[in-house]
């Protein structure tokens, strides 16, 4: 039997068959494998999971007297989890459960609240004492009588479920568990208890799993049980990993999981995932010299602490572990390192996955039932490090803010856009999400070469209680202690929303603090008997355009500035005319008061067409159409970047956008869109006929938009004419041991790079500078074209603007184009080699795709 190989994302095996007596032994092996699984679950009972030696209450409802089977013989599916911990709840005094809110597909978002009776009649006042940890004048407190609160999430990766279902467990242990030792775990505990991350992932990877199971166990990792189909259950509703959304805060599920974070400040949370089946069990910390420079030593040292519990209960069980490889606590969006921001201690768990019920590893058999147990136990073992640790992670945790706010200048940040308010207030949501303090901008100042505006701006203190996350949310940081990244490594949000932007506002240009934040205001349109304008600087003026659009409205678009009745319009300017529209004159003023309110965005209404720098009749003027996109998924196709698009149109801007399957793709009639996307893949995920589909569609008048690694794929079936720009290097002096490191220090995992813009080009419209921030985590260097109009982006000379990059990268970045534009017939075909729409947080370049969607004809 040969090792595994990697396929996508996961491990199967493949056997030899040349000599037949290697065939037979195979499959005699195969067999002999199948029946030691199949015996695991014939013989499966609650006494595998549970400790033994402790008595249980009969009153309380065992898991499998809700499921009908004992945890690990099926997939729980996630409409049975809930069912099972409303009923805990009904019967056991210890647990209160409450609904947070709803995923993007209707499915509750549960927590239980999990501690001893007397603990729940005095809860909030319990709360109130905890959280006062966090804020000044926290040294009168005794932390000696406090209990500590400690978070556990599971599977917040759906197809990683051994997490969710040894929730099951867990429950019922915490529920059920009777004798002095679970009494005072309880009486010194608040446990706040979320059984499934991530709901519908968990439901979809469940379905696949269970449908595909035989009633005999097969182990064979080239089942269809092992290969889930795309996008697989890892993600959530739009194809969001939601474990990097702790920081944005912009998928639903993450709200309610940070409001339940700051509502109480656990001083642990735990992450149940998965990871490939040949592993064991990990455990942090992860590697000591990945860890983030904001996040203090003692916490890695406390982290430690906490490993050695996980180790004597994995020791007790006979399971294999590693701690301090691999993993890192860098990125602050991850579950397991955002805590360490926050004045907590945050615990990845990663177990070796069986993908299903049972298949053969390296290990030998990984079974279902065996990962549950392991996540089981490092659950208990957590909670008995927080009551062995609890003083000492208590008197942490208020040391961490005391210490914060000693490192406080009386300083501020000031952070706006006098030409796109709503960016700046959608930053602004993100900040008190994290319970940040802000202010409005009192009156108009300068600082750096910015203008900040009352209405487009807004003010952060530094000295205040989240002074270290904001630290973490705002910096730039190019100097690392090592070039790897389990993730990415840069994310300042002022960037990411291309944001005028200075650490030294003085606190007198600071107005009230923001209690409720409102939507920046904006004018109501005057009734004009000549034409409507509107700016296209605003975030939300695609969906008004498209509202527009699909009203059947004529529209036009300005390719140059101009000013009329006293105000300046930039390029990109939207125009509606009063004249020859379906709509009356009255009707079309109600009209565009309804875009203005539902896209909070300022129209104007004008009464001539004589206006300075070009009339209103001018020729720069474009007409604009409908516009219908499309957009190819399935297998080959990356859920991540196809999901961010997705997002991006559905939730941000209520546009229709298709999802065109590849396995129906040739079938498929093209005519129906203007517009199609093409997201980043992997392999080929289009053959020959598909190729000259998109090329006869796209030479028709269609718009071909790539990402990313669309590059090669467009350079290679001739739709662009590309240079790209190549590294050759050589490791000298680089050991066996270390030839990973050398190539991974290579690639750009994540950072941000500045790129200067050609304000006149389309792609450009509606951005007021003549520089972007723009995030990378491709090695596709373009050559720029030889004529200059042609780059309407390009990289400066020293274009780091945050994150890593090898120095050969950073030289070979220089000058070179994310952008590419060809006509192609009657059509265009467009390339971003960067992610425009990164984890939806990224929004200061959204708006590059919306430009090439509604002006792409005017490139």
């Amino acid at each position: 039997m040969n090792r595994p190989e990697k396929s996508g994302r996961f491990f199967y095996f493949t056997l030899k068959i040349k000599p037949m007596r290697n065939l037979i032994f195979g499959l005699g092996l195969l067999m002999s494998f199948n029946l030691s699984a199949q015996q695991e679950f014939d013989n499966l009972d609650l006494s595998y999971y549970l400790p033994q030696d402790i008595s249980y209450n009969e009153n309380i409802p065992k898991p499998q007297d809700v499921l009908g089977y004992i945890p690990g013989e099926w997939h729980v599916s996630h409409d049975l989890l809930v069912s099972y911990m409303r009923i805990l709840a009904d019967a056991s005094p210890r647990i209160a459960i409450e609904k947070r809110g709803n995923t993007y597909e209707g499915r509750p978002l549960i927590l239980l609240t999990i501690t001893s009776e007397e603990n729940h009649q005095n809860l909030e006042e319990i709360r109130k004492n905890h959280v006062a940890l966090t804020e000044d004048g926290s040294g009168s407190l005794n932390t000696e009588d406090m209990p500590i609160v400690v978070n556990q999430g599971f599977s917040i990766h759906g197809n990683e479920p051994s997490g969710s279902n040894a929730a099951l467990l867990a429950a019922y242990y915490l529920a059920a568990a009777e004798g002095p030792e679970i009494e005072a775990l309880l009486n010194n505990t608040i446990i706040l208890f979320d059984p499934a991350f991530n709901p519908d992932g968990l439901q979809r990877f469940a379905y696949w799993a269970n449908t595909n199971r035989s009633k005999n166990i097969n182990t064979d990792p080239q089942d269809r049980e092992y290969d889930e189909v795309w996008p697989g259950g890892r993600t959530n509703h739009y194809w969001f990993d939601m474990n990097r959304d702790w920081l944005p805060v912009q998928l639903a599920e993450s709200k309610v999981r940070l409001e339940t974070f700051h509502n109480w400040y656990p001083n642990i949370l735990t992450d149940h995932h998965e990871m490939g089946s040949n592993s064991s069990f990990f455990f942090q910390p992860g590697i000591p010299e990945r860890t983030h420079p904001l996040t203090p030593q003692l916490n890695q040292e406390l982290t430690k602490e906490i490993g050695t519990y996980h180790a004597a209960a994995f020791d007790k069980i006979g399971s294999f572990y590693y701690t301090e490889e691999n993993y890192d606590d860098f990125y602050y969006g991850k579950g397991s390192t955002f805590p360490d921001i926050n004045g907590s201690v945050g615990i990845l768990f990663e177990q070796g996955s069986s993908r299903g019920h049972a298949q053969e590893t390296d290990n030998g058999i990984l079974t279902f039932p065996f990962t549950i147990r392991n996540q089981f136990t490092a659950a208990l073992s957590t909670l008995e490090a927080a009551q062995k640790m609890r003083v000492k992670l208590l008197n942490y945790q208020r040391n961490f803010y005391n210490n914060a706010r000693k490192e406080a200048d009386r300083g501020a940040y000031a952070f706006g856009n006098s030409k796109d308010a709503s960016s700046a207030y959608h930053l602004a949501e993100i900040l008190k999400r994290h319970k940040i303090e802000i202010h409005e901008v009192q009156e108009a100042f300068r600082k750096d070469g910015k203008t900040f505006e009352p209405g487009s701006s807004y003010i952060v203190p530094k000295n205040q209680r989240q002074q270290r996350l904001i630290k973490g949310m705002f910096e730039r940081r190019t100097e690392f202690a090592d070039s790897l990244f389990y993730d990415i490594s840069a994310w300042s949000f002022p960037l990411a929303f291309n944001l005028d932007f200075t650490e030294d506002a003085a606190l007198k240009n600071a107005g009230p603090e923001i209690e409720e934040l409102q939507k920046p205001t904006v004018e109501s349109p005057e009734q004009s008997n000549y034409a409507y304008l509107m700016d296209w600087h605003s975030y939300e003026a695609p969906k008004a355009l498209n509202q527009i659009l699909e009203k059947g409205l004529r529209t036009k678009v300005s390719m140059k500035p101009f000013e009329a009745e006293g105000r300046k319009f930039d390029y990109g300017t939207i125009m509606i005319p009063v004249q020859n529209q379906e709509l009356d004159q009255s009707e079309l003023h109600d009209f565009m008061r309804e875009v203005s309110e539902a896209s909070n965005i300022s129209i104007f209404g004008v009464t001539t067409g004589l206006t300075r720098g070009m009339s209103l009749g001018s020729n720069n003027f474009r007409a604009l159409e409908p516009q219908s996109v499309a957009m190819i998924v399935g297998e080959g196709i990356t859920p991540y970047d196809a999901g961010e698009i997705w997002h991006l149109f559905d939730q941000r801007y209520d546009m229709i956008l298709t999802k065109l399957d590849l396995k129906d793709f040739s079938g498929a009639d093209l005519s129906r869109y203007t517009d199609i996307i093409l997201p980043n893949s992997w392999g080929s995920a289009l053959d020959d006929k598909d190729v000259e589909k998109l090329k006869t569609w796209t030479r028709s008048g269609g718009t071909l938009i790539g990402y990313r690694n669309a590059a090669r794929w467009f350079d290679s079936n001739e739709f662009l004419d590309l240079e790209f720009k190549e590294n050759e290097l050589v490791a000298k002096d680089v050991p066996f041991e270390l030839q990973r490191d050398f190539r991974g220090a290579q690639g750009i995992g994540g950072a941000i790079f500045e790129a200067k813009t050609d304000r006149s080009h389309p792609v450009n419209f509606g951005y007021k500078d003549d520089r972007i921030p723009l995030f990378r985590n491709t090695t596709y260097f373009i050559e720029a074209k030889e004529q200059s109009y042609n780059n309407p982006i390009q990289y400066t000379k020293e274009p780091l603007l945050s994150g890593y990059i090898s120095k050969p990268n950073l030289d070979s970045i220089a000058g070179t184009i994310p952008f590419v534009h060809r006509d192609f017939g009657r059509g265009n075909v467009i390339l971003f080699t960067d992610n425009t729409n990164f984890r939806a947080f990224w929004y200061g370049t959204n708006k590059l795709l919306m430009n090439a969607i509604f002006f792409g004809d005017e490139m």
